[in-house]
């Protein structure tokens, strides 16, 4: 009987995993089919959604139209650049948080959380102007660094439930040996928390991959992204669903991608230290 009971539960929540996972889907898979349709087809009623006739149309008008090869390689370096520059900083005060915590450590993580829960547009304004006052408007730099301060709070967040599972013997016994605290952090931390490093890293690439407000408003064309290529198919003439599904097919593919290629090692990092 209690076999059966736990192989009901089983099936049920396989079934619910893959319904969650098909509902999520769904619309990639719509944008994606999109892409391959005529603009009459794409804006049918009733929607169309395997039997029409494919093409490949849209991704030629969109490669012609658009530089796509520019907005992806700014997209990489602003993605890639705001992590290495979030983990240089994350990385040290992640550790002094777990391992040389003060009375304080809890409400400075508690109000770097907070800062996440302020409206972007909040601070739109006074970014803007220091921007044009530092000369960093619509460029590479300017935009990686406030997408880095912008995940920061999350990076040290995650890194800090990390570094918390790792038994503090460990690093008395490194110091013990004489090793400085930088040897400390660079060979005997890091090493340790790879699983949880690297899904930071990937989760944090996501994310800046994905932000949209900050790389509208704060670019215009020299580091203009993948965002701001998929927001260039609209115009005050209305949207061409088509077209605009191949730019977005071509946005989130490299993303997809990765995401597909490392999801183990993004799930064995979020889930690093939940099983003892």
């Amino acid at each position: 009987m209690a076999r059966e009971i736990t192989s009901q539960r089983k099936t049920i929540n396989t079934v619910a995993a893959w319904a969650i996972g098909l509902l999520i889907f769904f619309p990639i898979l719509w944008t994606i089919l999109t892409s391959f349709k005529t603009e009459a087809v794409a804006i049918a009623d009733p929607p169309v959604f395997l039997f029409f006739d494919w093409t490949l149309e849209n991704y030629s008008i969109v490669q012609e139209r658009s530089n796509y090869g520019r907005f992806l390689w700014n997209s990489i370096l602003i993605a890639v650049g705001s992590t290495i520059l979030g983990l240089l900083v994350a990385v040290p005060a992640a550790w002094s948080m777990a391992f040389v915590p003060s009375v304080r450590t809890k409400d400075i993580l508690l109000w770097m959380l907070s800062t996440k829960m302020l409206p972007a547009v909040g601070v739109l304004y006074p970014i803007y102007l220091l921007f044009i006052q530092l000369g960093l408007l619509d460029s590479v730099l300017g935009l990686t660094i406030v997408l880095m301060l912008i995940n920061l709070p999350i990076i040290v967040w995650m890194l800090y439930s990390y570094f918390k599972e790792i038994p503090v013997d460990i690093l008395e016994a490194a110091r013990m040996d004489g090793a400085t605290l930088k040897e400390e952090i660079l060979y005997v931390l890091t090493p340790m928390a790879i699983p949880g490093i690297a899904s930071t890293v990937l989760l944090n690439i996501i994310l800046a991959w994905n932000e949209a407000f900050w790389t509208l408003n704060l670019t215009a064309a020299q580091a203009a992204p993948l965002t701001a290529f998929i927001a260039s198919y609209s115009s005050p003439e209305g949207l061409f669903y088509a077209k605009l599904s191949a730019a977005s097919t071509m946005a989130i593919a490299p993303i997809l991608i990765m995401g597909w290629f490392s999801q183990k090692q993004l799930v064995r990092g979020l889930t690093f230290g939940a099983v003892k």
